[in-house]
């Protein structure tokens, strides 16, 4: 069995040795490059551009402005699977060039020239007219009747409200002796920060255009792009080679139909877009700032009598993944402490700030963070210990969603929480860091995550899968989940190797999808890929297998049955002889002249189940009073992930996670000018991504718990990691200094506000 064991990443070679090949370096070097004029306008409307001055520029090939995009293709951006169901469809409101800007940094107009050099210097010479309008930047105040309308077929700016209602919340509340604790939390917009910007390249091949793309979902892409062009979408192939990082940032459709665009326009000659980090940072996406306001009403005993919730999710310019990422933590806050009387209203709104998309943890890092730090005062309120209190109250065994049919089949809550408490030496510190006075203290605090894996029944889940048997007896695998450096490929191979009965160095996952070729798939997203990819591979294997053993069967004159196929050897199961090597029998079956076979199978799964992914963070941290800084000692991740297909993938996925958690928690943000809405710290200078230097040593523990719905018992943890982090930071800070911060990060800014109101300094 491979599965279970920490064999190496089949990528590792390649890219450590600098052979791997990204976007970038498959372009051809006669290609034009692209760059986009962004809107120095927050709000309002292009009256005329000016191009005259760069287009005498040497090399400027042509400049493209929003008034020559005549055939106006709406066209909708987020990584979601399609739907024939209009209801269900995505939110169509981009147009590859606009004349409505509606953020600091719209596309407007775009250069085409013989190199990068030439193209900038005529984004320089460009003039513009505007008609500015008033924008509005911050979300609640976007909702008020006076406020700017930014789309004019969403009133009032709200891209769409959810309602939960369990029970009857204004009773339960009427209950005597109740406890009420209320409380308002919000995080910031942040950026993914991936190491290689978003670039890609359009070229015609006959009456075909051909896209390469740093993306995680190429059929996707494939798709809009035919819609935002007006084209058939057999006329789009769509490549995607490896990939430098996306983190959901690259699930959304960013600039492929623009380059596709600019390459019809030109007559389908070779044009390259490659964003530069400052634009990456506001002109791609951004994660959901998310405000909420939390009512709990708390009986004697520590139970939940009635629980409330208000969440403004701030969309930004453009719908993108829109409502989903709001509705997604309401549906944590319902279920994560699940409560008889419970009332829920999430709204997404629209402002005039960078569209906000996907980003790791798709909303839940923003739920948790919300729901965990209130979690946190509403014990300090009633004088319970945090995690008696979370015990008390948490999701328990056998739990049932009646919506997604999720099902907790486990103690697992119970189990993390112990592990991690062990590992960390919880109970000890936290009796020993209470009632601190001084300057330096120290605190230790706990958060928990819920998640789920994959987006059944909200949307389509199918996983395809192609495998070939060559000539030599290894196999060449094909699925259109992606590669995107989480190490799917060697799960992958992992997977196929037990189905098959073939060592994993036989097996050659095709990394690089390809539409033309790659079996349909919807990408890398929401945690599903070795969840919804292993079904797939197991009914396609077992299919490769049972024609292998059918052909077998002629070879040696022994019935399937009491044939099998072990570490690549067909192999009489009755005596355990060798019979042949699976390359002698594929060899034989496609140069019999009697029966010539091409060994294949293809197979699609629909997977019509979901399952929970449950875990906690506990971090240990010190605090610097009057420097107003907090110092992360020790942090550990506790996860259910079900079976974990390879622990050294699992546990550098958790690493990963907890990294982009500290950042959440204590350094980033993105920073508005009030005064014209432009984004002030647009690169890795200003905007304080958390750096080697900050990290203390990562812990990663698990309870391998299989989950019965999978097909390898596995699920998800791509994003969980990213969960639990901040809020586990921000409550050992409030257990070292009894100042609970409620606006993440906790930076010295927000300290120093923290601290002088509640007289620390």
């Amino acid at each position: 069995m491979y599965t279970g064991k920490k064999i190496t990443r089949v990528d590792a070679y390649d890219k450590v040795t600098g052979r791997t090949k990204y976007t970038d370096d498959l372009c051809d070097k006669g290609a034009y490059t692209a760059k986009i004029l962004h809107a120095s306008i927050a709000h309002g409307k292009v009256l005329s551009i000016d191009t005259s001055r760069a287009e005498k520029i040497p090399g400027v090939v042509r400049i493209f402005t929003c008034f020559d995009v005549t055939e106006k293709h709406y066209y909708p951006t987020a990584g979601h699977p399609w739907s024939a169901d209009p209801d269900h469809q995505d939110v169509a409101d981009r147009l590859v060039l606009t004349e409505n800007v509606r953020f600091y940094g719209d596309d407007i107009a775009a250069v085409v020239a013989e190199d990068e050099t030439a193209a900038s210097q005529a984004l320089r010479a460009i003039s513009v007219e505007y008609e500015p309008y008033p924008f509005v930047l911050d979300v609640q105040e976007a909702m008020k009747e006076d406020a700017p309308q930014i789309h004019e077929a969403y009133p009032g700016n709200l891209l769409k409200h959810t309602e939960i209602q369990k029970g009857n919340y204004e009773e339960a509340i009427k209950e005597p002796g109740l406890t009420k604790v209320e409380g308002w939390y919000e995080t910031p917009a942040v950026q993914h920060c991936h190491i290689e910007n978003f670039i890609c390249f359009a070229q015609m091949e006959g009456d075909r255009i051909t896209v390469t793309s740093s993306t995680q979902i190429p059929h996707i892409v494939r798709r809009v792009v035919g819609q935002a062009l007006g084209l058939e979408w057999g006329k789009i192939r769509v490549i995607k080679p490896y990939i430098g990082g996306g983190f959901g940032n690259k699930q959304d459709v960013l600039y492929e139909p623009l380059c596709a665009w600019l390459c019809l326009q030109l007559g389908g000659h070779l044009v390259k877009l490659d964003m530069a980090r400052e634009e990456t940072f506001v002109c791609s996406r951004v994660r959901h700032s998310i405000r909420s306001h939390i009512i709990s009403w708390v009986r004697p005993d520590g139970t939940y009598a009635a629980r409330r919730l208000e969440a403004f999710s701030d969309q930004g310019a453009y719908a993108s993944h829109g409502h989903s990422i709001a509705a997604k933590g309401a549906g944590a806050f319902a279920q994560l402490y699940p409560c008889e009387n419970v009332k829920v209203d999430a709204y997404t709104v629209f402002t005039n700030k960078p569209a906000a998309g996907a980003m790791r943890g798709y909303g839940i890092p923003q739920a948790m963070w919300a729901v965990e730090c209130h979690t946190q005062d509403v014990a300090a309120k009633m004088g319970i210990d945090p995690i008696a209190f979370r015990r008390k109250n948490l999701m328990p065994k056998g739990y049932t969603d009646p919506f997604s049919k999720n099902e907790l089949y486990y103690d697992t809550f119970h189990q993390c929480l112990d592990k991690a408490m062990a590992e960390i030496g919880y109970e000890q510190k936290f009796s020993a860091y209470q009632n601190q006075t001084g300057d330096i203290r120290r605190g230790i605090g706990a958060a928990v995550f819920w998640y789920n894996t994959a987006v059944w029944p909200i949307s389509l889940e199918t996983s395809s899968c192609r495998m070939v048997l060559n000539q030599d007896g290894s196999l060449q695998v094909q699925l259109g989940e992606t590669e995107i450096g989480q190490g799917a490929d060697t799960a992958f191979s992992q997977m196929t190797a037990d189905v098959l009965g073939v060592p994993v160095s036989q097996v050659h996952v095709i990394s690089c999808q390809d539409t033309d070729v790659t079996p349909f798939g919807t990408g890398a997203y929401a945690s599903r890929q070795t969840y919804t990819a292993g079904f797939a591979i197991r009914k396609t294997g077992l299919l490769l297998k049972e024609r292998i053993l059918t052909y077998a069967q002629e070879l040696t004159r022994m019935p399937s049955y009491n044939l099998d196929i072990i570490d690549g050897k067909i192999v009489r199961i009755t005596d355990g002889r060798i019979l042949m090597t699976l390359g002698e029998l594929s060899t034989q079956a496609l140069y019999s002249m009697a029966d010539s076979q091409h060994l294949t199978a293809e197979t699609t799964s629909q997977i019509k189940s979901n399952a929970y992914s449950f875990g906690c963070t506990i971090a240990e941290v010190e605090v610097d009073i009057p420097m107003c800084t907090v110092r992360l000692l020790n942090i550990v991740n506790a996860h259910d992930a079900g079976t974990l297909i390879n622990p050294a993938l699992a546990e550098a996925q958790v690493h990963g996670g907890m990294s982009m958690g500290f950042g959440f928690g204590m350094s980033e943000r993105m920073i508005f000018d009030e005064k014209t809405g432009r984004t002030l710290n647009n690169n890795l200078l200003d905007y304080k991504l958390s750096t080697f230097m900050d990290h203390p040593r990562l812990k990663s523990v698990f309870i391998e718990n299989p989950e019965p719905t999978s097909a390898f018992g596995t699920k998800a943890l791509g994003e969980p990691p990213a969960c639990s982090v901040a809020p586990a930071i921000r409550n050992a800070v409030l257990h070292a200094v009894n100042v609970p911060v409620n606006e993440a990060p906790l930076n010295p800014h927000r300290l120093f506000q923290r601290f002088t109101e509640a007289g620390l300094l």
